[in-house]
């Protein structure tokens, strides 16, 4: 019988805050913001090699290289996601997770439409050089994603 032992373990923002005198839980959560600010440019960084090299994948040659092609555009897209989830950038993260769900949803006995990626990877690009406050255009930009995967995926698009 195997005996699975559990170590609690305190988080040092726990311990801070728990101690006599320690921090109150407004000032760490401005301290944690402030802390991740600092990793905000290198975020936009990553995004915008990630979308670059989404953009650089073209067609495979062959079939036989589809999914190893697929795979590398999913874990691009994947990629942004990953760096753009902790900044609130919602809409990259929609656009990217909307190549993801068309990636899924590619049926294996047939050939991908690679100008998905290429829109896609488009599409990236402009949300990120669009101001803060473009909110319209952003909007029209994921709605025209989703119509794609409306026109791919039959009951792709979520609400």
């Amino acid at each position: 019988m195997t005996v699975i032992t559990h170590n609690r373990r305190r988080s040092r923002l726990s311990t801070l805050i728990d101690q006599p005198g320690g921090v109150s839980v407004g000032t760490a959560l401005k301290q944690a913001h402030a802390n991740l600010a600092e990793y905000e440019a290198r975020s936009r960084e990553v995004i915008e090699e990630q979308v670059s090299a989404l953009a650089g994948i073209k067609p495979p040659p062959s079939p036989e290289q589809a999914s190893a092609a697929l795979d590398q555009a999913y874990a691009r897209a994947s990629a942004v996601i990953d760096a753009a989830g902790p900044f609130e950038m919602k809409d990259i993260c929609t656009a990217a997770a909307n190549l993801c769900d068309l990636i899924d949803a590619a049926p294996e006995d047939q050939s991908f439409d690679w100008r998905i990626v290429t829109v896609h990877a488009q599409a990236l690009r402009l949300l990120l050089t669009l101001p803060a406050e473009a909110n319209d255009a952003r909007a029209q930009v994921l709605e025209s994603l989703k119509d794609v995967l409306k026109a791919k995926v039959p009951g792709g698009a979520k609400g």
